[in-house]
């Protein structure tokens, strides 16, 4: 098995040593690179790792650089693992490219699980405070808006609902008794319908529509199968 590339970039220098000896330990990772800003991230794109774990607080302006190495790697997934806990830090992280948004103070299983769902092409936002980070997108012009004449089918609201409470594609399989190949394949239909890049903007077009009903699942009665 191949393994999975990892650079990291943080501007103090324990926990980024920290953050290498842990990932050196684990057969299934291979660091290729470490930065202490926003400069060195530039730098680290240049070599396409398959993630880079980066904080925010560092020299140098880190969304910019989010931004750019984004723009020179695209296939590569950028997870901000930061002590910042703002909602507006967060969606200007994921606005600039990030699709995970890790606390520091998570555990390392809770981390490697990040790097695990972005890997499968899913946002990963610490669950604590996703439905704030997802309810500050909304008013947010990120993507081009939906067509209004959209409407989504049963089985779509179904999975939008779930993608809100930051369940991932498995655990949507799981809930809904459909497989893990059959979620996947909404999730393409539903960004092409809504016109949205990720999992993020697939709920907010889907709520934008009208269609999406947000209220909580106990004052809506069961999902059907």
């Amino acid at each position: 098995m191949r393994q999975i590339s990892i650079a990291l970039v943080d501007d103090h220098p324990v926990l980024l040593g920290g953050l290498a000896h842990i990932f050196s330990e684990i057969p299934r990772f291979e660091v290729v690179g470490t930065g202490r800003c926003a400069a060195d991230l530039d730098k680290i794109s240049e070599q396409r790792p398959d993630i880079i774990l980066v904080d925010l607080n560092m020299p140098g302006d880190a969304f910019s650089a989010i931004r750019r190495s984004h723009e020179i790697s695209p296939p590569t997934r950028i997870v901000v693992f930061t002590a910042s806990a703002g909602i507006d830090h967060a969606v200007k992280a994921l606005e600039a490219g990030a699709t995970g948004y890790v606390l520091k103070g998570s555990t390392d299983d809770e981390l490697i699980q990040a790097i695990d769902t972005v890997l499968a092409g899913e946002t990963f936002i610490t669950p604590s405070f996703a439905s704030k980070v997802i309810s500050a997108l909304r008013s947010t012009p990120v993507r081009k808006p939906a067509d209004q004449s959209v409407r989504l089918t049963v089985r779509e609201d179904q999975i939008v609902r779930l993608l809100l409470m930051g369940r991932t594609n498995k655990e949507i399989a799981e809930r809904l008794k459909i497989s893990e190949k059959t979620v996947k394949h909404y999730m393409t239909l539903l960004m092409q319908k809504l016109h949205a890049r990720n999992r993020v903007e697939v709920v907010l077009a889907a709520q934008e529509l009208g269609t999406f009903d947000a209220r909580p699942q106990d004052q809506r009665g069961p999902l059907l199968n």
